[in-house]
């Protein structure tokens, strides 16, 4: 068994069984594949896979046991380097966080800055994407931390924690209507057009649900991935826009008005997710701390299944 066949037996299974994605995630040929596959289980003498023809339907029990312990195979191999890079270099190295737009342009960049100011040698790649591309990059291992207002928490594989608390707010442009109406409702908002976030961003999911609970559709004409697209077209006067709360600045925005419509909406949470398992960099832990000092590295480390340095 080598670890050429493991990362096939694990991306077969990540891949629907299809072998020619396999390949290509892999850079290898679509035959090189089918012929790992097979050697391993000559080498077992079971079968992994359930076959109709040359084709991979799913796996069979033992192949169902087998894919458990290669992702630990590949998790602790993936840890091993981390572990001899922790000590080779200690402040020297690569720490990929992975997040959404909203995260990125508002909560993390004096985060950033701090951590950039300590470290100066490790090269940190700030990744963004939706919540599903976030939790599949840490499941992947292919980032170290994951910051999300969605999907983090509903992972069982991932260690998540509170950031920060936040509400949605109203913007509209200067002079509309609904500056005058005390107190705002979710009624005077389903009054007039609606622009706010694509489904599955920055807590759309609870916007939809507090109107739904009031028995209330709004006409939603537009929706984006990020606040600035929002505000554009809210100054404009295509639409009232919904938006995280910490998206507006005064200063910045001077020709929108925010609205007093904390009563309206629920807290979202922010969180900070690592894959368990994951053997984290001493400065991992410090990026984790900077965005909140309460999670220190033995809190997290006790979470994860880590060691604290």
């Amino acid at each position: 068994m080598n670890f050429q066949q493991l990362r096939i037996i694990r991306e077969t299974v990540r891949r629907g069984f299809n072998l020619t994605e396999v390949a290509n995630a892999l850079f290898t040929s679509q035959s090189g594949v089918s012929k790992h596959i097979k050697d391993l289980e000559d080498e077992l003498g079971i079968e992994l896979f359930v076959r109709k023809g040359k084709r991979l339907l799913g796996l069979t029990p033992p192949g169902e046991e087998l894919v458990v312990m290669v992702e630990r195979m590949l998790l602790d191999a993936a840890n091993i380097k981390r572990l001899a890079d922790q000590y080779r270099g200690r402040d020297e190295g690569q720490l990929t966080v992975v997040t959404t737009h909203t995260q990125a342009r508002y909560a993390l960049p004096t985060v950033v800055a701090a951590f950039k100011h300590a470290y100066p040698k490790v090269h940190l790649k700030l990744h963004q994407g939706s919540p599903g591309e976030i939790v599949q990059m840490l499941l992947d291992g292919e980032a170290d931390i994951g910051v999300a207002t969605e999907a983090l928490a509903e992972v069982p594989e991932l260690a998540s924690f509170p950031y920060y608390g936040w509400q949605h707010a109203v913007v509209v442009p200067a002079g509309h209507a609904l500056e005058q109406v005390q107190p705002l409702s979710l009624e005077a908002i389903t009054a007039h057009p609606v622009i706010t976030y694509h489904e599955g961003f920055t807590g759309r999911t609870r916007i939809d649900q507090t109107f739904a609970r009031a028995g209330l559709t709004p006409d939603v004409v537009m929706s984006a991935l990020d606040a600035d697209v929002i505000k554009t077209y809210v100054e404009l006067g295509l639409g009232v826009g919904i938006l995280a709360s910490m998206a507006f600045n005064p200063s910045r925005d001077p020709g929108l008005r925010k609205l007093d419509s904390d009563h309206l909406f629920a807290e979202n949470i922010t969180r900070i997710a690592v894959r368990r398992g994951h053997y984290l960099r001493g400065f991992a832990y410090r990026f984790i701390e900077l965005c909140a000092p309460e999670l220190t590295e033995a809190a997290v480390a006790g979470a994860v299944g880590g060691t604290a340095s």
